[in-house]
């Protein structure tokens, strides 16, 4: 049995109804050359097939255990019937709106804690003789780079290899170094223990660090070191009580646009996609009557793995980082995003990603506090929304010969915020996946602007 973190218990602590924690993935195939009108449904039933499922698409939950802490336990038996499904799209339905239907569908129901928590969707009667497949996990099982690395594990690189290795089927946990007896128990314990001590000791001194840094941003002897919880404009409809329906949409931006504009203004990916969002998010504020006199704040998750480390779980914090203050500017927007990315990055460099892994439990326990209390309507928001980017392969990649054309991230929905976003970047495109309760309006024009700003960033660089 392996013990939950308290970042990955978390997930379940806060989960509920109307925001549940599961993430997930929309990739959009094409039929290979050769295939039938029947490929999708002769690939579900293909998956069906595989049912050795390895670690840790075969454990569940348990919440009394031993250790007298929640962990994962192997399911005694594992169900394909119950994890895989097949859809069709309608004759006649406007295909992509159809889908993104589906998907939202798809995404708003919590996971059974039954069984082990992940399912895929193989879904057919797509436009073009192409087919799509949704996966969906827990988020205490991955994140989403954790996520990412296991589905490119799944898929192949050339078109002519047709081996079908279901993402269920690959061992993705690590296994043991092959030590028995007292030796090996006697290295695990003090291991254990010395890197409890030195965590522990990190921890203090990034805690420490990270709270002097807080306390000069809210005495304003720095600016944009990070920013401050509980400071986001109010009366945005980004923020709110979540509730169950969801809905989705998407924008895409090839990557040779985003590299003519950073070559040119000395900018990083991330510098223009968040310059993109926030000039999108003011544009559609301003259709529904708001302005704002201070920057949009967003809570911005950061992978905390060193570099190599491939454990399952999570491995995240999330801080708080202020925009661009309003303007009609877009370079000057992209500047202000830019002042404020590299203070935060310098900021997160300098202390223990154990502090700021704690950080993120202590706000996100008190956002939590406030969603379980229902006064995300009433009080000042923790951001206005939540911004997450996630690499991706930069080549193309193939499931049974079938072209991946397009993958599109869908996230989780805090139960303070009816707006998440996630960028992840795929053979030369950047993604951008819109996740929204139903009470967000016009989710569709918000991703529309993200294309449009891109547009108006190119212009302002003078390309």
């Amino acid at each position: 049995m392996t013990r939950l973190s308290l970042l990955d218990l978390a997930f379940f602590i806060a989960e509920s109804e109307a925001s549940p924690k599961h993430v997930a993935g929309l990739h959009i195939h094409q039929i290979p050359k050769g295939g039938g009108a029947n490929f999708a449904k002769q690939l579900y039933e293909e998956f069906l097939e595989h049912t050795d499922v390895q670690p840790p698409f075969d454990q569940v939950i348990n919440f009394v255990s031993p250790t007298l802490m929640p962990s994962w336990g192997r399911a005694e038996a594992v169900d394909l019937t119950e994890h895989v499904f097949f859809h069709k799209l309608k004759a006649g339905a406007n295909d992509r709106e159809a889908l993104y239907a589906l998907t939202s569908e798809l995404h708003e129901p919590v996971l059974d804690r039954s069984r082990p928590l992940w399912e895929v969707h193989v879904i057919a009667g797509l436009w073009d003789r192409q087919f799509a497949v949704y996966y969906k996990m827990h988020h205490a099982m991955a994140d989403g780079i954790t996520m990412t690395r296991w589905g490119v594990d799944s898929l192949r690189t050339t078109p002519d290899d047709l081996t079908v290795t279901p993402v269920w089927t690959l061992a993705h946990t690590r296994r043991g170094s092959g030590l028995k007896g007292k030796k090996r128990l006697d290295q695990q314990v003090a291991g254990t223990v010395w890197k409890q001590l030195t965590a522990n000791s990190k921890r203090a001194v990034g805690i420490g660090r990270l709270t002097a840094m807080l306390a000069l941003e809210a005495v304003k002897l720095t600016k944009n070191a990070i920013a401050l919880p509980f400071m986001a404009s109010r009366g945005t409809p980004f923020t709110g009580n979540a509730t169950p329906g969801r809905q989705f949409a998407t924008a895409a931006v090839p990557m040779a646009r985003i590299d003519a504009i950073r070559q040119v203004a000395r900018a990083t990916l991330n510098h223009v996609a968040l310059t993109c969002l926030d000039g999108a998010m003011h544009r559609y504020l301003a259709d529904e009557g708001i302005e704002l006199d201070r920057p949009i704040t967003i809570q911005m998750p950061v992978n905390l793995r060193r570099e190599g480390e491939k454990a399952a779980g999570n491995k995240i914090g999330i801080i708080l980082v202020d925009l661009s203050p309003p303007t009609d500017d877009a370079y000057v927007r992209l500047r202000n995003v830019g002042y404020s990315l590299r203070n935060v990055r310098a900021m997160i460099d300098s202390v223990a990603p154990e502090a700021v892994e704690t950080y993120t439990i202590l706000t996100g326990l008190l956002g939590q506090i406030a969603g379980m209390l229902k006064l995300a309507d009433v009080i000042t928001p923790m951001g206005n929304t939540l911004v997450s980017n996630v690499p991706g392969p930069a080549e193309r990649l193939y499931l049974k010969g079938a072209p991946l054309l397009e993958m599109h991230p869908v996230s989780t929905l805090p139960a303070t915020h009816l707006l998440n976003i996630t960028l992840f970047s795929y053979a030369g495109t950047l993604y951008f996946g819109l996740i929204a309760t139903d009470a967000l309006p016009n989710l569709g024009r918000l991703a529309a602007y993200v294309e449009d700003e891109i547009a108006a960033l190119e212009r302002a660089v003078g390309l």
